[in-house]
C-alpha cells in the first residue's frame, strides 16, 4: 500500500496530530490563527516578533472598503444567497495585479533585484541600488509604487515599517522598498506613495515566507474581510442598489464590431 507522508494534519481513532503536536491539547486555545497559519506554511513555529509582523500584514490586507473584490462578493451573494462559498470565491478570484496580487508581485520583484547584488549593503548603497533599478525599469510598472486613493502616503506602509523595525525584522526587501520610495522622484519626475500591498509583500519576503505563497497570504487576509462584507450585507444590504444603479441606467448603443488587424492563414 502506498504511503503519503505529511507533517501537517493526521488522524487516528482517538487523536488528531498537527505539525507534530496534539491538536486538541497543544494547539487549540493556545496558538492563535495567525501564528498557526505561519507555522503551517513554514513548518516551523514563528517567534513572537515574526507573529506580530505576520499578523500586522494580515490586518493590513483584510479589508480596504468597496474594492472590486468586496463588490463582487456582495453581488454574487445577492444572486446566489444559498452559496456563501461562491460569494467568497468570487471575491478571492478577483485578487490580481491591481488588487491583492501586488503583494506577491512586489515581493517577487524586490527578491529578483536583490539576487543581483552582494549583501549586506552600506546605508547609502540602498539608494544607489534603487536608482539603478528605477533607471532600468523606465516605462515599466514598479510593483508597490502608487495608490489611487492614498496619494499622500499609505498609512499602512508607515506603520509596517515601524513594526518591523521594532521587532528587528526590517530586512533587505523592506530596505530596498523604502529606498525606492525615497529616490523614485529623481527618475520619474513625480512623487508616488509606497502602497500597503507592496510593503506587505516586502515584509513577508523578509520573513522568509515562500514567494510562491505571498498571494495566498493576501487571500487569507482578504477572506476575513469578505466575510465581514457579507455580514454587513446581511445587516445593511447595498448589493441590490449597486445592481439597479447599472441595470436602470444602461444606455443602448449600436454594436461596435471588433477590428482584428492581424492576418489569418
Amino acid at each position: 500500500m502506498n504511503e503519503y507522508p505529511t507533517a501537517l494534519g493526521a488522524s487516528s481513532l482517538d487523536k488528531i496530530s498537527l505539525l507534530g503536536t496534539d491538536l486538541a491539547q497543544d494547539v487549540m486555545g493556545k496558538v492563535g490563527f495567525g501564528e498557526l497559519s505561519f507555522w503551517l506554511a513554514t513548518q516551523r513555529r514563528p517567534t513572537a516578533g515574526e507573529t506580530r509582523v505576520f499578523e500586522a500584514v494580515l490586518a493590513a490586507l483584510a479589508d480596504h472598503g468597496f474594492t472590486p473584490t468586496a463588490i463582487v462578493t456582495r453581488l454574487t451573494y445577492l444572486s446566489a444567497p444559498d452559496s456563501v462559498q461562491g460569494a467568497l470565491a468570487a471575491g478571492l478570484l478577483g485578487g490580481g495585479s491591481r488588487f491583492l496580487g501586488v503583494t506577491e508581485d512586489c515581493g517577487r520583484f524586490l527578491h529578483e533585484q536583490l539576487r543581483k547584488v552582494q549583501l549586506p549593503l552600506e546605508p547609502a548603497g540602498w539608494d544607489e541600488l534603487a536608482l539603478e533599478i528605477l533607471e532600468g525599469q523606465q516605462g515599466k510598472r514598479i510593483p508597490g509604487l502608487g495608490h489611487h486613493v492614498h496619494k499622500n502616503g499609505d498609512p499602512r506602509t508607515r506603520r509596517l515599517f515601524e513594526i518591523t523595525r521594532e521587532e528587528g525584522l526590517f530586512g533587505p526587501h523592506l530596505s530596498l522598498f523604502e529606498a525606492i520610495g525615497r529616490v523614485h522622484p529623481q527618475v520619474l519626475g513625480r512623487t508616488l506613495p509606497l502602497n500597503g500591498a507592496g510593503v506587505c509583500g516586502a515584509a513577508l519576503a523578509d520573513l522568509g515566507l515562500p514567494l510562491e505563497l505571498l498571494r495566498g497570504f493576501a487571500l487569507l487576509a482578504r477572506t476575513a474581510g469578505l466575510i465581514g462584507q457579507l455580514a454587513e450585507e446581511l445587516r445593511n444590504p447595498v448589493a441590490n442598489e449597486i445592481f439597479l444603479s447599472v441595470d436602470l441606467n444602461n444606455a443602448s448603443v449600436p454594436p461596435t464590431p471588433h477590428v482584428d488587424g492581424g492576418s489569418h492563414g
